[in-house]
């Protein structure tokens, strides 16, 4: 009897210490970037996509069904998630300036672990690097952040860019800004350089197993060109790849603005049959980087590193295709400023659910500082999203914000869990109101409709919420933008 007492002492005792262990460790966290990415995945309902790395992610953690990036470009969206500051705070417009040139002492996510002892590394894309001109390279990256970095670079880079098939884009500009792709049947998941990206994360995740470790995993797809190893491409039919039907007012109902993502309109000038090709390629690019991200969790389980480290996987903005008659991104709609987030971490309620709450990526920053303890910036301008990873129908009133540039002109679009209102020029140069209850695929513009006077005007005063770009009694202040390199032909790039 005393042996028994003894017993079950002894192993509360060791249940206590294990426990008072695994409360002392702290959380690593593992931030997974794709690039391009919109939310034509399996978990997101897309019937073709095929997605089951992302899909199982999403079944462990949270997917956020309505979450948005800040600015549908890389480097601005990119900038935003990792200082969690918006665009019109750390000034990025475009794809050369960097915010440290006007924040100098910013802390940027990464850092935030840097200095409190975490192991930091970037592997990959984070920050902008011109894809695929800079594949190889740091692009233009912030030393700061990181303790180490790495630069894979496969054979889509070194050696098949010269086979890219292509159907737009003129003589001498990059890869990046075409419709472009090839289906390399002879080359393998690691000889690609998202291959070679995931198989050096996962060198990492091995040699910093112990911890505490903030790992940023930056893929390069499912950017252009859509350049896959053999197998992805037979995974989709040309007879199930269809273009979204156009309205044949469509150029007539919206500012001009709206539609200047894509000059040549529509389909940057290709043809029905050739940007429904490139949608393929688009589709077979998703699945194979969604193989390289389950290479990744895969290690991540057979370390023993689940149950203590918080998974953030995002894109940087979404992405159209054919949808309005864009392509590419940038433009204000719901298929460029959408983008798919999911976050896990060890024993969230919300885990396994899909929050259909108003969240943006620079909310992710306020977010990973507030599961891990870390101490965040006063003035980052998200939130944390702990309330909905705990229960996903939390009553959450935030909207969502986004923008653009066209030229010196910028774009500023709200959304809620029903409207999309954007103005262009601060409503100079015109507006759109889009109701997503009756209308999700955003195609009828009801701004000028007297019926919703009054809901243009709420959304105009939620739209005050964000911090335009500085004005001098109420017009542009157009020096400012042009000493930041904003003109038509920076904006012209992609």
């Amino acid at each position: 009897m005393k042996f028994t007492s003894l017993f079950v002492a002894f192993a509360a005792f060791s249940a206590a210490a294990i426990s008072s262990q695994a409360a002392d460790k702290k959380l690593n966290v593992l931030f997974i970037a794709v690039d391009d990415m919109n939310n034509d995945l399996g978990c997101y309902g897309h019937p073709l996509v095929k997605s089951p790395n992302i899909d199982r992610l999403a079944k462990e953690g949270v997917k956020f069904e309505r979450a948005y990036c800040q600015f549908p470009l890389c480097s601005p969206s990119r900038t935003s998630i990792l200082t969690g500051l918006r665009p019109d705070t750390n000034r990025t417009f475009d794809l050369s300036y960097h915010f440290r040139q006007g924040l100098p002492n910013a802390i940027t996510l990464p850092q935030l672990f840097k200095n409190n002892g975490y192991y930091t590394a970037r592997v990959g894309k984070l920050y902008h690097y011109g894809n695929p001109g800079q594949i190889g390279t740091s692009g233009l990256d912030d030393p700061a952040s990181w303790g180490e970095f790495y630069n894979p670079a496969g054979r889509d880079k070194t050696a098949l860019e010269q086979d890219v098939i292509r159907y737009s884009g003129k003589p001498g500009s990059g890869l990046g800004s075409a419709m472009a792709f090839l289906n390399d049947k002879e080359g393998t998941d690691s000889e690609h350089t998202d291959g070679k990206v995931a198989a050096q994360a996962i060198e990492l995740l091995e040699k910093h197993k112990d911890g505490p470790f903030f790992l940023a995993v930056g893929f390069y797809r499912p950017h252009c060109p859509w350049i896959t190893p053999k197998g992805y491409f037979e995974k989709y039919s040309m007879n199930d790849i269809q273009l979204p039907p156009l309205t044949p007012d469509q150029q007539k109902t919206v500012p001009a603005l709206a539609l200047a993502s894509t000059p040549k309109w529509p389909y940057l000038g290709v043809t029905p049959d050739q940007a429904r090709e490139c949608k393929l390629a688009y589709y077979a690019a998703i699945s194979f980087v969604d193989a390289q991200v389950g290479r990744v969790l895969d290690a991540l389980d057979r370390l023993g590193l689940k149950d203590n480290t918080m998974i953030v996987f995002w894109s940087d903005h979404g992405y159209h295709l054919g949808e309005h008659g864009l392509w590419f991104k940038q433009s204000c709609y719901e298929e460029s400023t959408r983008v798919p987030m999911i976050i896990s971490a060890p024993g969230i309620k919300g885990a396994g659910k899909d929050c259909p709450r108003t969240v943006e990526l620079v909310d992710v920053y306020p977010t990973i500082a507030d599961f891990t303890g870390l101490a965040a910036p006063k003035t980052l301008e998200g939130v944390s999203l702990r309330p909905l990873l705990e229960n996903t129908s939390a009553e959450w009133k935030r909207p969502a914000y986004s923008q653009v540039q066209r030229g010196a002109i910028p774009g500023h679009s709200v959304r809620n869990e029903r409207w999309r209102y954007t103005e262009w020029g601060f409503g100079e140069k015109g507006a759109e109101l889009y109701d997503h209850q009756n209308d999700p695929n955003e195609l009828k513009n009801i701004v000028a409709d007297p019926v919703y006077a009054a809901t243009v005007s709420e959304m105009k005063g939620l739209l005050k919420g964000m911090h335009p770009v500085p004005v001098e009694g109420g017009k542009v202040d157009h020096e400012f933008n042009k000493s930041l390199g904003i003109t038509a032909e920076v904006y012209g790039a992609h």
